[in-house]
């Protein structure tokens, strides 16, 4: 820092916060760490009491947090994503849409790892509305050593640390399996919460219908489904160990891929994940799905409504805060829940 007199004081950078009181009425900083002086703020400065100002000295090789802060906005920031005005050597990044939140965790630790910088940001993998927040740069001290940030730049390498996408499938199939919803025993409860679910992301369920516990019939409900142009294939009941139950097995004989049939994630351990030729995805969903507000397919569906291909080793990875607490009053998805390292 150096001191100089206000009225030379143009140009220079503000080393601390300066605060204006108007009995009565305010009592805040009218001039922030970090701000530019300019012509204007001079009046006001002296008015203030402020004959000289303490200001940032540039140093070569030295960067005020303003300029370090944009650097690491640039190692973050992709598409569908805004960045606010550097306030207080700090950037957010904002959601410029609804989608699909996405963190490179390993690069995002290792810029982390290093001192005086720091990027924070929500859980991968999370869904997101137009305006939320996604993330905050800035580094610790007013001002930082470049070679910092160059290292910080170095361990992101040369894509974004961030990505927001977009939900690009928007039509659904729902096949409702059992003999007990089939034959009128029970009223089927299970297609108003998927619709109401898909919904949410701008799905529409484009058909539903019934069949019995029998192998045959449920594959070729599913066939007619694909046939039909369904960018998402969801079938309902049938899904445990029981002899009764047909539906995996049917799945499997459709022809697809079978990611997984098992979740390390409760509820919704009974969770199929499947692949067609096509990449149309098709799930089986556990009962749970139909009365717990939270569930395995509540941490797939986005991913998969995104276009984002689930491996094993995904759901695998679901098991580290796959346990429900089932709280009194669910506040999902602001919890741990689906929430691991």
């Amino acid at each position: 820092m150096k001191l100089i007199e206000t009225v030379n004081a143009v140009g220079h950078v503000l080393c601390h916060d300066l605060t204006r009181i108007v009995p009565g009425v305010t009592k805040d900083a009218a001039f922030r760490k970090g701000h530019i002086v300019t012509e204007e703020d001079i009046p006001m400065l002296l008015s203030m009491g402020k004959e000289h100002l303490y200001v940032w000295e540039k140093t070569e090789g030295v960067l005020h947090e303003n300029e370090a802060a944009e650097r690491l906005r640039a190692i973050c920031q992709n598409a569908n994503m805004s960045s606010t005005p550097v306030k207080e050597g700090k950037i957010e990044l904002i959601a410029d849409i609804d989608g699909l939140f996405r963190v490179d965790v390993a690069r995002l630790n290792a810029i982390n790892a290093l001192d005086e910088v720091m990027i924070a940001t929500r859980h991968t993998n999370t869904t997101v509305r137009r305006g939320d927040k996604l993330a905050g740069t800035r580094v610790i001290p007013l001002v930082v050593d470049e070679a910092r940030v160059a290292a910080a730049e170095a361990a992101a390498g040369e894509t974004p640390l961030l990505e927001l996408l977009p939900y690009r499938r928007r039509t659904a199939a729902i096949v409702t399996t059992g003999n007990e919803v089939f034959l009128g025993r029970i009223e089927d409860a299970f297609t108003p919460v998927l619709i109401q679910k898909l919904a949410a992301f701008g799905v529409e369920a484009v058909s539903q219908v019934k069949v019995p516990d029998e192998r045959g019939k449920i594959v070729a409900a599913v066939s007619a489904a694909r046939a039909a142009g369904a960018e998402l294939i969801l079938c309902t009941g049938g899904m445990s160990v029981d002899p009764d139950d047909q539906t995996p097995g049917a799945i499997k004989a459709t022809g697809a891929r079978i990611v997984s049939y098992g979740a390390p994630v409760l509820p919704g351990a009974m969770f199929l994940l499947g692949y067609f030729e096509d990449g149309t995805p098709i799930m089986g969903l556990p009962g749970c799905v139909m009365y717990a507000k939270a569930t395995v397919f509540d941490l797939i569906l986005p991913r998969v409504l995104a276009d984002v291909g689930v491996t094993r080793a995904d759901l695998s990875a679901l098991g580290h805060g796959g346990l429900c607490l089932g709280c009194g009053e669910c506040r999902y998805p602001v919890c741990p829940f689906g929430k691991g390292d």
